[in-house]
C-alpha cells in the first residue's frame, strides 16, 4: 500500500509532532520543497531514534548537515578527477609502449573478451556522437582519416570504464601499472580494488548520493599501517565501512601536495559546519594529525 501525499505544511508538523526543533518553518518549507522530504531524511538519522528525536535536535542541524556532505562531494570530486587523470595517463603510457596505439583494437591484452568487447563498443559510440564537439576526436577523424591513438582515445573512458578496463587487463601489464603507482610485489593486486572504491566514490559524489553515515560494502584494501588509523566498531573490530577508508587511499595516488591540501580543504570545512560529527564519515578524532 503506498503512502499518502503530503503536502510540505504537512511535513513539517509530522516533524515537529515527533519533537524536531523548528526554529524558522518558511525556510523549512523551502528546504524541503527544493529538496525531498525523503532525501533530507537521511541526513537526521544520527538525530533520531526511529521517529522519535533527540532532546534539542533542530531543523538547522540537519541543514548543516545536509550542506556540509554537499560541499564535501565536491572537495571529493576535485580530488577523484586529479586521481582519474593520473590514472588514464599511466595506463595509456604502459599499455601503448608495450601494445602501440592501435593496441586496443585487438583483444589479446585482455582477459574477458567479451566484457572487453562491449567496453570499446560503448566508448567508440560515445566518440562517435562527439566527434563534431572534441577537437580531439575531430582532428583523427575528419582531418587525419586515422584511428584514434589509444593515448587520445582513453580520455572519452570514465573512470568506472578505466576500472573495468584494469580488471581485464593481463596480470604484466597490470603489475607494470602498479609499480608505477608504488605498489609493491605485495601489495600490486590491490590497485583494482582501489579503482573500484575510486568509481563507486566519483559516481556517488557526481549524482548527490549521501555520503553522511554510510556504510560502504566495496571496502579499500588497506595495509596494517592504514587500518591503525581506523575508528573500532563497538564489538572491537577495525571500522572499513565509512569514508574514512576511502580518503586514506587517495594518499595512494595524489601527490603529497594535493593529499595535503585535500586534508585541509575537509578541516576547513568541519570549521565552516562545527555541527557535523565526523565519526560519521568514520573519522578518528585525531584524523587531521594521523594521515
Amino acid at each position: 500500500m503506498p503512502k499518502d501525499f503530503k503536502t510540505i505544511d504537512e511535513q513539517i508538523e509530522i516533524l515537529k509532532s515527533r519533537g524536531l526543533h523548528i526554529e524558522n518553518e518558511e525556510l523549512a518549507k523551502e528546504f524541503l520543497l527544493y529538496n525531498n522530504y525523503y532525501r533530507v531524511s537521511g541526513y537526521s538519522l544520527t538525530l533520531r531514534n526511529h521517529d522519535k528525536f533527540f532532546e534539542n535536535a533542530t531543523f538547522q542541524n540537519i541543514i548543516d548537515i545536509y550542506n556540509f556532505d554537499y560541499e564535501l562531494r565536491h572537495v571529493l570530486l576535485k580530488y577523484l578527477e586529479k586521481i582519474e587523470v593520473k590514472i588514464k595517463s599511466v595506463y595509456a603510457y604502459m599499455f601503448t609502449r608495450k601494445y602501440g596505439p592501435l593496441g586496443y583494437s585487438q583483444s589479446t591484452p585482455f582477459t574477458d573478451v567479451v566484457e572487453y568487447a562491449n567496453l570499446i563498443l560503448k566508448v567508440s559510440d560515445l566518440a562517435d556522437r562527439n566527434v563534431k564537439n572534441e577537437a580531439f576526436l575531430k582532428h583523427f577523424k575528419e582531418e587525419l582519416h586515422e584511428p584514434y591513438p589509444f593515448w587520445t582515445f582513453i580520455e572519452l573512458f570514465t573512470l568506472s570504464d578505466v576500472s573495468k578496463l584494469y580488471a581485464i587487463t593481463e596480470q604484466a601489464l597490470k603489475d607494470e601499472i602498479a609499480l608505477s603507482f608504488g605498489f609493491n610485489a605485495s601489495s600490486k593486486d590491490k590497485v583494482g580494488t582501489y579503482l573500484k572504491c575510486f568509481s563507486i566514490l566519483r559516481n556517488l559524489c557526481a549524482h548527490n548520493g549521501r555520503l553522511y553515515n554510510r556504510l560502504f560494502v566495496t571496502k579499500p584494501s588497506l595495509n596494517s599501517k592504514e587500518k591503525a588509523l581506523l575508528n573500532k566498531t563497538k564489538s572491537g573490530e577495525v571500522d572499513n565501512l565509512h569514508l574514512f577508508g576511502y580518503i586514506i587511499s587517495f594518499k595512494r595516488f595524489l601527490s603529497l601536495e594535493d593529499y595535503n591540501s585535500m586534508k585541509n580543504d575537509i578541516y576547513k570545512l568541519n570549521k565552516k559546519y562545527p555541527f557535523v560529527d565526523m565519526k560519521y564519515y568514520g573519522f578518528n578524532p585525531n584524523w587531521y594529525d594521523l594521515i
